[in-house]
């Protein structure tokens, strides 16, 4: 009955059988963050400050989890938003014509003292639920984080009149896309 296929899968029952998480919301959801951002430089200060969130909270999880492949992924996506920040920053210069000391955060007037990461959580509080979950789960979270992330750079994408500033979002969102399929795979090692 597998008519070749290595693996097969039953969806038997569809969304109301699976007890996973499962995206909530409007598509728009995840701007809730961006719906007071002024121009272009707020927005990018805004995304700026949720990729360093996220590489605190990736940093923070791959200090506790036990599971040293996870691990690994987690400190490779800790390395991974330090580049998205640079990416950011460079475009933040660029639009603003602001020297490298000053970071995107100074365009706002809201401080992140929480530290609110990408899909709007705040750090400490992702990192102290994570502390008591299993690898599965703390995968699954990252994984929203990450849906969450790319949903939102491509609407930024959409939202941009400028040509460099929409290919920065563009190659942000692909490469939240290679996240989020880095995950996927860890995960479904996990499960077999």
């Amino acid at each position: 009955m597998n008519a070749g296929f290595k693996d097969a899968y039953s969806m038997e029952g569809g969304i109301v059988a699976w007890n996973g998480l499962v995206a909530e919301g409007t598509p728009d959801a995840g701007m809730a963050y961006f719906s007071k951002a002024d121009n272009p430089e707020e927005l990018i200060a805004l995304a700026w400050i949720m990729e360093d969130g996220s590489r605190r909270f990736y940093y923070g999880i791959s200090e506790f989890i036990k599971d040293d492949e996870a691990s690994g992924l987690f400190k490779d996506l800790t390395t991974a938003e330090d580049h998205h920040k640079e990416s950011l920053m460079k475009l933040y210069s660029e639009t603003t014509g602001a020297d490298s000391a000053d970071t995107p955060e100074s365009a706002l007037s809201v401080k992140n003292e929480s530290y609110i990461m990408e899909g709007g959580m705040k750090v400490n509080e992702a990192l102290s639920w994570a502390e008591n979950k299993e690898v599965r789960e703390i995968l699954e979270l990252a994984m929203s984080l990450e849906i969450n992330s790319y949903d939102l750079y491509i609407l930024l994408e959409k939202n941009m009149e400028e040509e460099e500033s929409k290919k920065v979002f563009k190659v942000l969102a692909d490469e939240e896309k290679q996240h989020l399929d880095r995950l996927t795979q860890v995960l479904e090692n996990k499960i077999k």
